[in-house]
């Protein structure tokens, strides 16, 4: 069983190597947008939901990349891409009284490097009717992984102080975590070699601490620590809710007061316009070593023909 899968995949290497002599597609690109986070903090007037529907349009935030989009099957493209983009929240902005009075904002300037397969779904080669200039269309969807760098601020004192060292929740996690991201597209190629683009990507992480909230707040807390996992006090009319404010914070009697949800993992997605270049044709390499072999032999076969 293990020799046939071996030979199987060896199989497929081979056949994508003779795809890429035949079929040799290269884009170089850059894509600029919006990002955006579901998690804990902020939100809507209501307690969590998902997807899109707890997400706060006035903290989309920039997002800017470079990729590498290679055509392996007429069908199938994978494409590796270098994202920065940045993600917010604010309790201030939330209508939900609860999470209002909880007080905690951030801001998460993160790093990604993802590889994605990306699947044609929907394919037109000329949208218009010129026949001097052509406009292709394409519609697709993608998934792969990718892998990130976060580090959570919140403003504090007039500045942004680094939330990940403080550990609020008396919990370490790291600054490294692993994405799942999907995707869904459409593409517009004109002469050829332009690309113009528009791409929503959706992450699933595995963690929940892009916001630096998930859990309980801890006790035994000190310095600025505690400060910044308890902001609750610093909401001018916090008695005018009429909530128990015991509830925020450390408690007296042992229990540990609810800070976030623990029971989904903070996500965040992408929007973007992209343009890219694409190189066409057989690679030099092939040309190098096969295409005066064949263009030799091309011209021998006229000269034989010629003599009868």
């Amino acid at each position: 069983m293990k020799n046939t899968i071996t030979k199987i995949s060896l199989f497929i290497v081979m056949l994508i190597g003779l795809n890429t002599y035949a079929q040799y597609r290269f884009e170089f690109g850059m894509s600029a947008g919006v990002a955006n986070y579901l998690g804990d903090i902020g939100g809507g007037d209501k307690t969590r939901r998902d997807f899109i529907f707890d997400m706060k349009m006035a903290k989309s935030r920039q997002a800017v990349s470079g990729f590498i989009r290679y055509k392996v099957l007429p069908g199938l493209s994978l494409k590796a891409e270098l994202t920065y983009l940045r993600i917010s929240g604010d309790d201030a902005l939330s209508a939900n009284p609860a999470r209002h009075l909880r007080n905690l904002n951030f801001t998460n300037d993160m790093f990604e490097l993802a590889t994605q397969a990306q699947i044609k779904i929907y394919e037109d080669p000329s949208i218009n009717s010129s026949k001097r200039f052509k406009i292709g269309m394409r519609a697709y969807i993608g998934g792969g992984i990718g892998a990130f760098y976060s580090n959570p601020k919140t403003k504090f004192n007039g500045g942004s102080v680094a939330l990940r060292p403080l550990e609020t929740e008396g919990v370490s996690y790291g600054a490294m975590g692993i994405c799942i991201p999907v995707s869904g597209g459409v593409a517009f190629t004109l002469k050829k070699h332009h690309r113009i683009g528009w791409e929503i990507g959706w992450r699933t992480t595995f963690t929940d601490y892009l916001d630096d909230v998930s859990t309980v707040y801890a006790n035994g807390l000190t310095g600025t620590s505690a400060d910044l996992a308890n902001r609750t006090g610093e909401v001018a009319d916090a008695e005018s809710y009429g909530i128990d404010l015991a509830n925020y914070g450390p408690s007296d009697n042992g229990t540990l007061n609810k800070r976030g949800d623990p029971t989904h993992n903070d996500s965040y997605l992408t929007m973007n316009i992209s343009y890219s270049y694409v190189f066409r044709g057989q690679s030099a390499f092939y040309r190098s070593k096969y295409g005066s072999f064949f263009s030799k032999t091309a011209k021998k076969g006229r000269k034989i023909r010629a003599k009868f």
